[in-house]
């Protein structure tokens, strides 16, 4: 049986109050806040309060609440020190103040000794929130699963002042955190198919659209938070000036809706599209470049609008694992068109890697097994799929190459297995991973009766 846990945040300076409102009375009966939540907390079920306090003011709340309670409930004190950080933490010199709700419980930590729920003490939450959050701690299994209990704003608003407060918007008990994804009107210098981030492309929302969606999403979609905003400007990128001005349109853009519709939107979400060596002549920026490129940014515009650093996410996928793969292929047939290419086929092609076929994405290639000759062959690869088009390298160089030799195609470690699909009819690959000259298959080669499983004949 679990034994619930009622944790207290009670160590709050009361510098604003002017003295410990946590022990200050607020009825005729001088009965505090804390009396009123311990209450419901054990009609509720819990069996156990750990009160967390400045080390100093012990006395005055074992003389007060402590007295109080010790003969209904079991009682225990934990001191919210700053000591109470991690090894890695180091603590500023001008740092008074504890920190906020995580250092909280982490200075408690020896006294929770089961599931638990924390309030703070100097607020009131009503007897239906212990109730719903006890049944919720008394059925979970899970030691990693947590709850939240919201109020309708209405109710926590107050004709006395502003106060600053988290607002969530749920359906069904479930808040689905958000980006909006904005078309930023840069153009990079990529294929055309593969640029996202110019005015006129299907991703993302015009930045005239935006305050319509944020008074949609306010009136109609009360499940939905927004964080913050995200924007992609393209794939296999070179330039950095691109980065630089993307930045630039999201901070602005994020100051704007701020300002004019009372948020605090503090996330943006730069994309991807770091580009990486396919051939010779590609030529990216290292990953150090990008990122002095973004940060310095990041700085210049948020001193421009007045506006404090946000939360950063980038999405860099091809530059960490597209040089990681190869891809494979089994020479089979030549063909030498009069007067013009050589073409050689290859068991492969479009349906494993549709990049060339798409945006005439262009590989580097070269015959794997040995070869005692040197004699180099200009040939053109050709896929084995029923397309014109399906061709993976265009005049490229190789070493005599033959029926059976294996051709290994470099770079392919992102865009590849991902997008890979059954045209034709025919089945995908496998995945063999190789290390230290030990090797695994993480995918296996696919069946006839996978591919067909989901078919029905009547």
């Amino acid at each position: 049986m679990k034994h619930l846990t009622l944790v207290v945040m009670a160590a709050g300076m009361g510098s604003r109050f002017g003295g410990l409102k946590q022990i200050t009375p607020v009825d005729q009966d001088g009965n505090f806040l804390i009396d009123y939540s311990v209450y419901d907390a054990i009609r509720a079920g819990f069996e156990r309060v750990v009160f967390i306090i400045k080390k100093e003011n012990l006395e005055d709340f074992k003389q007060t609440i402590g007295k109080r309670l010790e003969d209904k409930i079991e009682v225990c004190y934990s001191f919210q020190e700053m000591k109470n950080v991690p090894s890695f933490v180091k603590i500023p010199e001008d740092r008074v103040k504890p920190w906020g709700t995580v250092h909280a419980i982490l200075s408690a930590k020896d006294a929770i000794l089961d599931s638990f729920a924390v309030i703070n003490a100097d607020d009131f939450y009503g007897s239906d929130s212990y109730k719903i959050i006890a049944d919720y701690l008394k059925t979970s299994d899970s030691s990693n699963e947590h709850i939240s209990i919201p109020y309708p704003f209405c109710n926590v608003s107050s004709p006395y002042g502003f106060v600053k407060r988290g607002v969530l918007f749920f359906e069904q008990n479930k808040v689905q955190k958000i980006l909006l994804r904005i078309t930023p009107g840069i153009e990079c210098h990529t294929h055309k198919y593969i640029q996202t981030g110019h005015l006129d492309s299907k991703f993302g929302f015009d930045l005239t659209q935006i305050d319509d969606v944020i008074n949609l999403i306010k009136n109609e979609c009360s499940n939905l938070e927004i964080k913050g905003l995200h924007a992609h400007i393209g794939s296999q990128i070179f330039e950095t000036r691109v980065y630089y001005d993307e930045i630039g349109v999201l901070i602005k853009e994020l100051k704007r809706i701020n300002t004019s519709h009372n948020l605090n939107l503090n996330e943006i979400n730069a994309g991807g599209g770091l580009g990486i060596t396919y051939v010779d002549s590609d030529c990216p920026p290292s990953i150090d470049t990008i990122a002095n490129v973004i940060i310095t940014s990041i700085k210049d515009h948020c001193e421009k609008f007045e506006i404090e650093e946000p939360v950063l996410y980038i999405e860099p996928g091809r530059s960490i694992v597209g040089t990681a793969g190869v891809t494979l292929y089994t020479i089979g047939s030549f063909k030498q068109v009069p007067n013009g290419r050589k073409y050689i086929a290859v068991d492969g092609g479009m349906a494993d890697n549709p990049r060339p076929s798409m945006y005439e994405a262009k590989y580097y290639a070269e015959i794997a097994n040995f070869k005692n000759t040197k004699d180099i062959e200009k040939v053109t690869v050709a896929g084995r799929f029923c397309e014109s088009g399906d061709i993976l390298i265009k005049d490229i160089d190789l070493n005599s190459p033959e029926t059976g030799d294996i051709l290994c195609v470099y770079n392919t470690g992102a865009y590849g297995y991902s997008m890979s699909s059954n045209y034709n009819r025919v089945l995908k690959p496998a995945m063999i991973l190789v290390n230290n000259s030990q090797s695994d298959i993480i995918i296996k080669r696919e069946t006839y009766e996978q591919l067909v499983q989901n078919d029905v004949l009547n």
